[in-house]
């Protein structure tokens, strides 16, 4: 008896439903990275080892999927070393590449590769799956799309700019309320330096960065956990409790900060970015949160992070500024800023506020029924027609029973059938039938045109 297929866990297949959704994302964002001179890039599934361990930390390489040598990979591997069980120093041996853990590292090794023949600035998107040896749990998968959009080589803050007003388009684009969340990694630098704790900006920031989730009152128990003083502790609640307008706020932050000049730099280039947004009329509410950290061992300057607002959802873009993405391979001080959309988690807020256009969920937007030899001839030339004209049409494939092909155009929801029989062929028309309200018209085929196109 066959054993029924199955697939791995943490992998989802699509069915041609669930793609034209996804597909409808895609294109949506690929469009707006477009619009701003952003240029499509890819790269292999699979990198060499060596490009991507050390890359993400001691957890980050245990998440690397692995894939074994070609041919005999055990057969020069001593016994000794078998015995072992040494599962790192085996995999060195049986080991040299691995699928690509985030669309970051390839860029930063294409960059340095193709250093010589790249103009700079270098502008790139790329879509593409991603995968992590994780363990599978709702919503967190070991294949995944991400959506990414980066410049490389310019320190200007333009480009900061650029990417909040591609994340107000693509929004607005989609039909999604989002809150974009704005803060400085120098402002945190500078945060920490005021009250006396430079040295331990990673356990200031981690902490504050759950603010949303723990509470203030939790936040400032785990500050004290890590050996924060309660005198630095007090001095960082009016920060943390900072009210007002953006500009406000940075203005309060300009006093605080006043003896930390990575701090001042921090708001020098907030103020700077908001100042440019003024005149742009961007529709996204933007909010200075000082609460925000996003990966702070990565970025460098201006980050990111946009939630939703009509649905109960963590990040659904996040980005920043990083001074030095390709020093991991020697390719040094080469500043950029980028951008990540989550479409797996853009697709959830769209499915559960049922925002997909009802139109767009249809490919074949036209059925002939298949009456025979005599009307296949007859229809496929206006087939092609149809086709020349954009519009996505097919015939049912056998002249079998007219419900048979009616269930059909049903099923796949295609919104009209054309029906040619010898009447229609005679008098030059098609009997065009409307599946959502049952009208049935007789029109030539350029009304047809007509009306599908609209």
């Amino acid at each position: 008896m066959a054993q029924t297929p199955s697939i791995p866990k943490g992998t989802r297949d699509y069915s041609p439903e669930i793609m034209v959704k996804r597909n409808y994302i895609f294109d949506t964002i690929k469009n707006v990275f477009r619009l701003y001179g952003y240029m499509p890039l890819e790269t292999p599934a699979m990198e060499n080892l060596s490009t991507l361990m050390g890359k993400y930390g001691d957890e980050g390489d245990k998440l690397l999927f692995k894939i074994l040598n070609s041919g005999d990979f055990i057969g020069n591997v001593p016994e000794s070393e078998l015995l072992e069980k040494n599962s790192l120093k085996l995999t060195n041996k049986i080991s040299e590449k691995g699928l690509r853990y985030d669309l970051t590292v390839p860029f930063a090794r294409f960059v340095v590769q193709h250093q010589n023949e790249l103009t700079f600035p270098f502008k790139r998107y790329q879509i593409q799956p991603v995968w992590r040896a994780d363990r599978p749990q709702k919503g967190r998968y070991r294949e995944f799309y991400q959506c990414d959009a980066d410049v490389v080589g310019s320190d200007s803050l333009l480009h900061e700019v650029e990417l909040i007003q591609i994340v107000d388009e693509v929004y607005q684009r989609l039909n999604i309320n989002v809150r974009l969340l704005v803060n400085n990694r120098k402002i945190l630098a500078g945060i920490a330096e005021t009250i006396g704790y430079p040295e331990q900006l990673t356990d200031i920031t981690v902490a504050i960065d759950k603010m949303d989730k723990i509470g203030l009152d939790n936040v400032n128990a785990e500050l004290r956990e890590k050996g924060i003083r309660e005198e630095a502790i007090n001095n960082l609640q009016p920060i943390l409790n900072l009210q007002g307008n953006n500009h406000e706020k940075l203005e309060k932050l300009q006093d605080i900060l006043k003896d930390s000049s990575i701090g001042l730099k921090g708001i020098e280039e907030l103020t700077t970015i908001f100042n440019y947004l003024q005149d742009l009329d961007i529709k996204t509410e933007i909010k200075l949160d000082l609460t925000l950290a996003r990966g702070l061992s990565y970025y460098t300057g201006a980050i990111f992070e946009v939630k939703a607002l009509d649905v109960e959802i963590g990040s659904i873009t996040g980005g920043g500024r990083y001074d030095d993405l390709t020093g991991i391979f020697g390719l040094k001080n080469i500043s950029g800023v980028g951008i990540s959309f989550g479409a797996d988690r853009i697709f959830d807020v769209m499915t559960q506020l049922d925002l997909f256009p009802k139109d767009n969920t249809t490919t074949t937007q036209i059925l002939f029924v298949n009456f025979g030899s005599k009307e296949e001839r007859f229809c496929l030339p206006l087939l092609k027609q149809l086709r020349a004209n954009g519009i996505n049409a097919e015939i049912y494939p056998e002249a079998t029973k007219m419900k048979k092909q009616m269930t059909y155009a049903d099923k796949k929801g295609i919104p009209f059938v054309a029906l040619v029989g010898e009447n229609e062929m005679q008098e030059g028309v098609i009997s065009l039938k409307n599946m959502l309200t049952g009208e049935q018209t007789n029109i030539n085929l350029k009304e047809v045109i007509h009306r599908l196109q609209v």
